[in-house]
């Protein structure tokens, strides 16, 4: 079975410090973290999946269990899979480099840009940033602008989140 014939599990983690959240996943792994009110923006990216999707509580429910032990400042790394296998082969790249950066530490957009071998895509980093279907998860607020600052989240609560997050983790 190729990961396009996979269905797409959807659930919910409600009451987390940082709202509602709406969580996706398949057979490979977690596909998509949203705020609760950005549900426009979930059912944007799963139309773009073109697979059958179903509600299930059950297979979504260790995806929300070390989320919300994150969130309450009790995890510091996730354990459970990740399917990559959605996102195109830059955005890919750069969000893994993400994901490897450290809890409670900061890189800067042009620091991930070299370490995928791309040293001038900076602001391309910055848009894959930008469209990570995985925040908290994948941790974009930990990418920074190289003046020190935060710079840009698409999170619910933009700048004030992404402060909050690493106020939370020990980085800011």
């Amino acid at each position: 079975m190729t990961a396009n014939s996979q269905k797409i599990y959807l659930g919910e983690l409600n009451n987390t410090p940082l709202g509602n959240l709406r969580l996706a996943a398949s057979n490979f792994g977690l596909l998509a973290v949203e705020w609760a009110e950005s549900q426009p923006e979930l059912d944007d990216l799963l139309q773009r999946f073109v697979r059958p999707v179903e509600i299930n509580p059950a297979k979504i429910k260790p995806y929300a269990k070390e989320l919300l032990e994150y969130l309450k400042g009790k995890r510091r790394k996730f354990t459970f899979r990740i399917d990559w296998n959605t996102l195109r082969p830059f955005q890919q790249a750069t969000l893994q480099a993400v994901y490897s950066v450290p809890y409670g530490q900061t890189r800067t957009y042009a620091e991930i840009a070299m370490q995928i071998n791309h040293p001038n895509a900076y602001r391309a980093v910055g848009s894959a940033n930008a469209a990570n279907p995985m925040p908290l998860v994948i941790p974009c607020h930990r990418i920074i602008g190289t003046d020190g600052k935060l710079h840009g989240y698409g999170g619910k609560g933009g700048l004030q989140t992404k402060a909050w997050l690493l106020k939370m983790e020990g980085a800011g």
